[in-house]
């Protein structure tokens, strides 16, 4: 990955939650301006929390981050607020998607805005902009968010973050509890966002096959430490992903159960 256009820099961060309990181990890792990166791993492997010590919201959770440096472009920004964060365009969608029940999708997109001080007409622009990347959410516009479905509140979500007309967007579990065909909707989405506006995506998912058919990079972790890393290409194709996370090797499909951990391990860490 080159390292002139670099916008997120996370240098061996550690976090530990409740003041006692060591989450991250040492986490490092880059996001290049305009460009997509997927921080891959199974669950607790430390990625939810990656992305909240990126957006300080870890305080919420008694988490901090005790070492290392978050570096945007040439700024420190572990001790800024999530507000100051989101003026500097660093948007965080959260895992479960948490629309506002009881205001309507396009309600919940205008929050979205809130913090924009570019005038009504400029909202309005990228509300439409909105609409045409999720025509099913114009469709919605008038419903409450509480009624509508996993799918169509994850385009909310997503909407709502595209509202502040972000810099970078943070993706927590884009694709938990979805059908697969929406995945592959959101997902497909997600590149349009990335080519056609130069939106800057960080995001942390468990479905390992599908984020490195659209990231162009990729960090795995394991117990809170990188265990791998590379171009998304280069994960898809090595014999270690596709046995222990798209469950295939050269042999078959293939169980974790069947295999065990400390292989894993000693090649990885070898």
């Amino acid at each position: 990955m080159s390292t002139d256009n670099i916008l997120l820099r996370v240098n061996s961060i550690e976090v530990i939650y409740n003041h006692v309990i060591l989450v991250l181990k040492g986490v490092s890792f880059n996001v290049p301006e305009g460009g997509i990166v997927a921080l891959l791993g199974g669950n607790g492997a430390g990625k939810t929390t990656t992305l909240r010590a990126v957006s300080n919201l870890l305080r919420g959770e008694r988490g901090a981050v005790t070492k290392g440096t978050i570096n945007l472009r040439d700024e420190r920004i572990e001790a800024l607020t999530p507000a100051e964060l989101v003026r500097r365009g660093v948007i965080q969608v959260m895992e479960g998607r948490h629309c506002f029940a009881h205001l309507t999708v396009e309600e919940n997109l205008l929050t979205g805005a809130y913090a924009r001080r570019d005038g009504k007409a400029a909202i309005a622009q990228t509300l439409d902009k909105v609409y045409c990347y999720f025509p099913r959410l114009k469709t919605r516009r008038g419903s409450q968010a509480a009624y509508t479905s996993g799918g169509e509140q994850q385009m909310c979500a997503i909407g709502r973050a595209l509202m502040a007309s972000p810099r970078m967007v943070l993706l927590d579990e884009p694709s938990m509890g979805l059908a697969p065909q929406i995945v592959d909707e959101l997902f497909a989405i997600v590149r349009d966002l990335n080519e056609k506006e130069g939106v800057t995506f960080l995001l942390a998912e468990q479905n390992t096959n599908m984020a490195l058919r659209y990231a162009d990079f990729g960090y795995i972790l394991e117990n809170g430490r990188v265990v791998m890393e590379g171009a998304a290409g280069d994960l898809a194709a090595n014999e270690d992903v596709k046995e222990f996370y798209l469950g295939l090797s050269s042999g078959g499909r293939k169980s974790f159960r069947d295999v065990k951990h400390y292989r894993r391990r000693k090649r990885w860490l070898s």
